[in-house]
């Protein structure tokens, strides 16, 4: 994690809710006519309580309670909202080794959370300990480059889905990271894992021109930014496709107080968002279009639970 990004978004995030809430009214552009808000969390871990108040870094911050409260707010400032999750729901406390998912899913469900993909950690109670906790989850499990054709998950995720509101067309695809020296073989089974670029690539194609969507959204379980650069991440996702508008991350834990602005290989904006773990945060995106479904701008801050 980063630590000094991580205090300097602290005292950010608390200055702006010391100003008196989250209306964006203030500031939306004068021409736009509709606006889209994107929350999005990733690396929870199981956490569902509040962190206690000893704890060495975050203390008094999450639960799973608070950010139903904030999450509803926003929902009501604004009716035209998607929740996602960017992965490794399971494992980090004893909820997990006891109810072994359940609980995570079913809460999430509480929440009405859109969409999730899948990291590393959803897999330690094996693929079929995911699969077991799959009545629970009503929400889309979204995961293109892995393929589950042989095995219990075949056909209980989907490498995206296209969300509508207020007449915006907003498609999501969801990526994983190389499960092969983060989980045993044995837990992962027959799961092939495919190149994540490529699939970013072939897919973001297909939700802009063959669903015609207005916004195109990775969920990114790949990880924020590696010191070898040949190694898949969001970053590099960013710079190397096209046609992508947000890639909201998770498996780094990387704590962002804003999203990282790149651009891709054809010059375009792409931004990059990831809300550091636990639960302790819930990241936010705001897309502002014109009538004709044209995005004319978009933001993004990470509130604190």
């Amino acid at each position: 994690m980063k630590r000094r990004d991580f205090i300097q978004h602290t005292s950010a995030s608390a200055a702006f809710l010391s100003l008196g809430g989250f209306s964006l009214s203030s500031c939306t552009p004068e021409n736009t006519a509709k606006h889209i808000t994107i929350l999005h969390t990733n690396d929870v871990h199981s956490h569902i309580d509040v962190l206690p108040d000893n704890d060495p870094r975050n203390p008094g911050k999450g639960g799973v309670s608070r950010r139903a409260t904030l999450i509803e707010r926003i929902r009501r400032e604004n009716p035209n909202t998607l929740l996602l999750d960017a992965g490794d729901i399971f494992q980090g406390t004893p909820y997990f080794n006891y109810y072994g998912g359940e609980l995570e899913f079913k809460l999430m469900s509480m929440l009405r959370y859109d969409a999730a993909t899948l990291g590393n950690h959803d897999f330690d109670n094996g693929i079929d300990g995911l699969y077991a906790q799959l009545p629970h989850a009503d929400f889309d499990f979204i995961i293109a480059n892995y393929d589950f054709s042989d095995t219990v998950m075949d056909t209980h995720t989907r490498p995206y889905k296209v969300f509508t509101r207020d007449g915006i067309k907003i498609g999501v695809f969801g990526l994983g990271i190389q499960l092969k020296g983060l989980v045993n073989d044995n837990l992962y089974k027959e799961t092939k894992y495919l190149d994540p670029v490529e699939i970013a690539q072939d897919m973001s194609t297909v939700l802009k021109r063959d669903e015609n969507c207005d916004v195109v959204v990775c969920l990114s379980h790949i990880g924020y930014r590696y010191r070898d650069n040949n190694r898949p991440s969001d970053i590099m996702l960013a710079e190397n496709t096209e046609n992508i508008d947000i890639i909201i991350g998770g498996h780094t834990h990387t704590f962002l107080d804003r999203p990282t602005i790149c651009h891709n290989r054809k010059g375009e904006k792409v931004l990059v968002n990831q809300a550091g773990c636990f639960g302790i945060n819930v990241g936010r995106i705001d897309f502002y279009l014109d009538h004709d479904n044209k995005l004319i701008d978009r933001e993004g801050r990470t509130i604190i639970v």
